[in-house]
């Protein structure tokens, strides 16, 4: 069986690259080990969003009366809210089974091998092994939960991401380790839903790639709301030989120790390249991922590999970008790199997290002589209104040229705000055009316009 290009993984990296190869003329196949949309669709983005929702829906009811209204016995049924999220994640499955029928796609379950000569080996359920060839070979394989020595994973007291998403019974407590994107949104999650958790950082700060305001603004909302925060300290081990989980904390202070029902391990990822065939059919990696170039070719003619296996940023979007772009680039068109300074970053947690760009730190580094505007969501009627009032936009610009160099943005809501910064990064606007730009009123994303003006010494409502 030949095909111009096949996919291997289909997530929202390997997908959309198919639909994107499909219409551009491609006798396209996905291959797919386990269940079509990938990790995101199944057991990242989209379930994490629905798990969140519930939780801020029984957030909202607790504190009904802050709104004038009454509300008694508000229980929240932890199982409904798993199965909730498994059913939204399985419906979204289902949509990915349907474009891959409308774009004339087809899907091969098993895992994939890749060989030389452009050829993969597919090993079914049942074994046996179906040979294939294409043009080119485009990876897609993703990332999976990183296994720490001192942390290993045993899917029922040290936890990764996606049991966290499926545990039949709630903790009473959880330790996170962890405070990039998958940390803070479970737990928030946990917490909101009444379990008691501590979320334990190596670093000075939470979402430590966040720009330092913003982390000692997550951190003031999450002790506010009874998540114990601890910087600077370490998961030494964890002893599982109880009923729970002793764990061992190492902190600047000294060493202390915390009772626990589970601890989540949410250290990071590592890309999913093993037993590929990588080593046999000669393509590079360094540092667990594959190498490529700027249109993600390997060195090996005619394999090609994108997302969270690749270097930058492990996001669902940036994967998307990337097979876009590469199966652009083997169709000829004309098509620019990625810009990887002028990606999204969306935490969503509550108060959320969106940021794109260089944080005030990484500006100066840089060598900008720069110019900060920052607006309070407490300065903000919309917010006020909407009892929303923590957090902040916080803009960047370069003083010479008014270019806006960064944008940073803690609040509700803001992930559905980033998307106008990127944009006018990407048009080159300057702080002026948009303190011009008239923002409506009343609304969260007038805080754009007031951070611009304030970076000026033109800000209104402050």
């Amino acid at each position: 069986m030949n095909y111009d290009i096949i996919v291997i993984g289909s997530g929202p990296g390997g997908y959309v690259t198919a639909i994107r190869a499909s219409q551009l003329g491609f006798k396209t196949a996905i291959i797919e080990k386990e269940s079509l949309g990938g990790i995101c669709l199944n057991w990242g983005c989209i379930p994490t969003k629905a798990l969140l929702k519930s939780a801020q829906v029984f957030e909202y009811l607790n504190h009904a009366k802050d709104y004038g209204i009454g509300a008694d016995n508000i229980k929240a049924d932890f199982s409904a809210v798993i199965k909730r999220s498994r059913d939204v994640a399985d419906g979204m499955s289902k949509g990915i089974q349907f474009l891959m029928k409308k774009n004339k796609i087809d899907v091969i379950m098993g895992t994939a091998k890749v060989k030389a000569g452009k050829k993969i080996d597919v090993t079914g359920a049942d074994g046996k092994v179906t040979s294939l060839s294409a043009n080119h070979i485009i990876i897609a394989t993703g990332a999976r939960s990183k296994q720490l020595p001192n942390l290993p994973q045993d899917g029922k007291k040290i936890i990764g991401y996606r049991e966290a998403m499926s545990l039949p019974k709630q903790p009473k407590t959880l330790v996170v380790v962890g405070s990039g994107a998958i940390g803070v949104e479970f737990a928030y999650f946990y917490a909101t839903m009444g379990t008691k958790v501590t979320v334990v950082e190596f670093l000075p700060t939470i979402v430590p790639v966040e720009d330092e305001e913003v982390s000692k603004q997550l951190e003031k909302s999450f002790k506010k709301v009874g998540i114990e925060v601890m910087t600077d300290a370490s998961v030494e081990s964890v002893d599982t030989k109880g009923t729970g989980c002793k764990v061992n904390i190492k902190t600047k202070t000294g060493n202390i120790s915390l009772d626990a029902d589970i601890v989540l391990s949410a250290v990071g990822i590592e890309a999913n390249i093993q037993g590929l065939g990588l080593e046999e059919t000669g393509i590079k990696t360094d540092k667990g991922k594959i190498v490529t170039d700027k249109f993600y070719a390997t060195n090996v003619p005619g394999y090609y590999a994108i997302g969270d296996c690749v270097g930058g940023q492990a996001l669902a979007h940036v994967a998307s970008a990337e097979g876009i772009t590469c199966v652009e680039k083997i169709k000829g068109m004309h098509v620019d790199a990625i810009d990887y300074n002028n990606i999204p970053g969306c935490t969503y947690c509550q108060p959320e997290i969106a940021s794109v760009g260089f944080t005030e730190k990484k500006a100066k580094e840089a060598g900008y002589e720069i110019k900060v505007g920052k607006f309070p969501f407490t300065a903000s009627g919309k917010a006020k209104a909407a009892g929303a009032a923590d957090g902040f936009v916080k803009l960047i610009f370069d003083a010479k040229y008014g270019e806006l160099l960064g944008a940073h943005m803690i609040g509700a809501n803001v992930t559905e705000m980033i998307a106008s910064t990127v944009a006018m990064r990407k048009l080159e606007t300057t702080g002026h055009e948009i303190i011009k730009t008239v923002h409506p009123h009343p609304t969260m994303s007038e805080a754009i316009m007031e951070a611009a003006a304030a970076a000026y010494g033109e800000v209104i409502h402050l």
